[in-house]
């Protein structure tokens, strides 16, 4: 199967794969089944073994999966293992925290330029990274190719610095601001995050609980 013809659904089950297998790793376990895993993900042994084989065989008959493989497979088909390089836009309460507690290392990141308009906050520091003037964003990105952009500026901001980083080369954007990126760039990679989706959903769960 090519990658185009897999689904968005599996493709947003294998960070949740990912991180379980690294649980489990972690607690010394060393093969699991797809039984034994789906009792512990809350899914069905036969989805997982259809999830993974869009991808190839990881498993062995009689044995089930070493889960150190299976994860460091699965991390190379989410790209986890290619360096990318990343620009964070906006360095307020949300764009610091982001900075400061997401271990974009881990996932094969490296956030290597911080901007923002204030002055105020110019010069500062980030986990060692210096906080740079927006104005010198063009400079910056023709020297480093950032193939990356995390976007935790406002909506109305967010359009003029979407388009000045694409023809800068980005190519991906992790994005906080609302703004909807796919809709005016469709040929960009993009991850929305809306948290007062996630509350709206929640919501809805609570509110149909017992229906």
């Amino acid at each position: 199967m090519r990658i185009g013809e897999i689904s968005n659904s599996v493709i947003r089950r294998l960070p949740r794969y990912y991180r379980f297998l690294g649980e489990l790793k972690s607690k010394g376990i060393a093969k699991i089944s797809s039984g034994e895993l789906s009792k512990r993900m809350g899914l069905t042994a036969s989805q997982i073994r259809q999830d993974f084989n869009c991808f190839g065989e990881f498993g062995q008959q009689g044995y089930g999966y070493n889960v150190e493989i299976l994860q460091s497979e699965i991390g190379k088909i989410l790209g986890l293992e290619r360096p990318k390089n990343a620009v964070l836009i906006g360095v307020g309460n949300l764009g610091r925290a982001v900075a400061q507690h997401v271990n974009f290392a881990s996932l094969g990141y490296s956030v290597i330029g911080l901007f923002d308009h204030k002055e105020s906050l110019i010069g500062q520091t980030v986990k060692d990274t210096p906080i740079r003037s927006i104005s010198v964003l063009d400079e910056f990105c023709r020297e480093n190719k950032p193939e990356v952009a995390v976007l935790c500026i406002p909506k109305s901001a967010a359009a003029s610095i979407t388009e000045q980083l694409i023809k800068l080369g980005v190519k991906g954007f992790w994005n906080f601001s609302h703004y909807d990126i796919a809709l005016n760039f469709p040929d960009v990679s993009v991850e929305n995050v809306h948290f007062t989706d996630s509350l709206m959903t929640l919501s809805y769960k609570l509110a149909n609980k017992n229906k």
